[in-house]
């Protein structure tokens, strides 16, 4: 087993062996039958700034995906919306939230700060009858806290985090309300830091492998460090090397699709994690169009692949989707790109 590991150590993977991994294990190859929460578990969460997103995610990724199916899963609460990965809103699932969160614990984030757990008590308190809103929670914390300096927005911000209360369900379905209404969850268990970190990088490369420790930076926001020691919790893991020569690490057993396996048109939406969970990007968004997608301003545009990388962006307009390519697009692609924007617009309409 050790020599596979070496030979393994060994080899170049090349741009389009990546691409082609990433798409395989990103469900963007072929859709699979699967239910909301065990997509949100397989793609360890999906990012949720914008409500309607991970709606179209999951449309491009399961079969008949039906939108009540996720509107389901939140209103009983195996899905929560809630700050996570990046300290960004994700949809993941009851189960999932309790880890990823103690595989925060002990590191630099704002909602660890002794101001945040001093308040967490408290805010707590505020929902212990039920929902509380953003206005009612900074008003409370502004006339009877000393925030130390911390505007009270954010001191809520922080606190709200540290004591586990998630947004109300209601802010992640299809037609979401705006205010912002926050709920307490149940204590999570506990869980070993450092083994919730090796779990929760044992996801993300089950997710997005194979990938360097400065994607996981990247999707974690986690300092190298921190994420070294989780890696050499795990068990012995595969080692590659881009054609930059950095570092990749992957589960053994998995296999690599065939790079020159076809891959079909699919449209993702604003903030897809497949376009975020890396710092080099170009495995499936191509530099040249990196700033054109990803906005000085921290937005992330609404785009489509075609061959398996970024090719276009796309927005809805009088219920029309409406595609805007980068490349003159071939005829045949063209054709299956409109055919595909056809099946989004009757989703978005239904």
């Amino acid at each position: 087993m050790l020599g596979l590991y070496a030979v393994a150590a060994e080899r170049v993977l090349t741009l389009r062996e990546l691409n082609r991994a990433t798409l395989s294990r990103q469900l963007l190859m072929q859709r699979r039958r699967l239910s909301p929460a065990a997509l949100i578990e397989r793609l360890v969460g999906m990012q949720a700034q914008w409500p309607s997103a991970p709606y179209v995610g999951m449309w491009s990724r399961i079969a008949n995906f039906h939108r009540e199916a996720l509107e389901r899963e939140l209103a009983i609460g195996s899905v929560v919306k809630a700050t996570v990965m990046r300290q960004t809103l994700h949809l993941v699932t009851r189960r999932d939230y309790g880890v990823f969160r103690a595989a925060m614990s002990e590191t630099n984030f704002p909602w660890e700060t002794a101001l945040a757990k001093g308040l967490a008590p408290h805010v707590r308190k505020l929902a212990a009858n039920g929902v509380v809103t953003s206005d009612d929670a900074i008003a409370y914390l502004e006339r009877n806290h000393n925030l130390g300096g911390i505007s009270p927005r954010r001191a809520w911000r922080y606190a709200r985090a540290s004591a586990h209360l998630v947004h109300h369900h209601e802010s992640a379905l299809w037609r979401a309300r705006p205010e912002g209404r926050f709920v307490a969850l149940d204590e999570p268990d506990a869980h070993r830091p450092l083994e919730a970190r090796a779990e929760m990088f044992r996801r993300y490369l089950a997710a997005f492998g194979p990938a360097s420790r400065r994607d996981m930076v990247a999707w974690s926001m986690m300092h190298v460090p921190e994420i070294t020691r989780a890696l050499d919790h795990l068990e012995s893991l595969v080692r590659y090397r881009d054609e930059q020569g950095h570092e990749l690490f992957d589960l053994p057993g998995v296999p690599l699709p065939d790079p020159e396996t076809p891959a079909p048109v699919r449209f993702l939406p604003k903030w897809d994690n497949v376009l975020l969970a890396f710092a080099v990007r170009k495995r499936v968004l191509p530099e040249k169009y990196r700033k054109t997608v990803i906005r000085m301003n921290g937005d992330v545009a609404q785009t489509f692949l075609v061959d398996g990388f970024v090719a276009g962006t796309w927005r809805v307009v009088k219920n029309r989707v409406m595609v805007e390519p980068f490349p003159t697009l071939a005829r045949p692609v063209r054709a299956e790109l409109e055919e595909e924007a056809e099946r989004l617009q009757a989703f978005l309409a239904h």
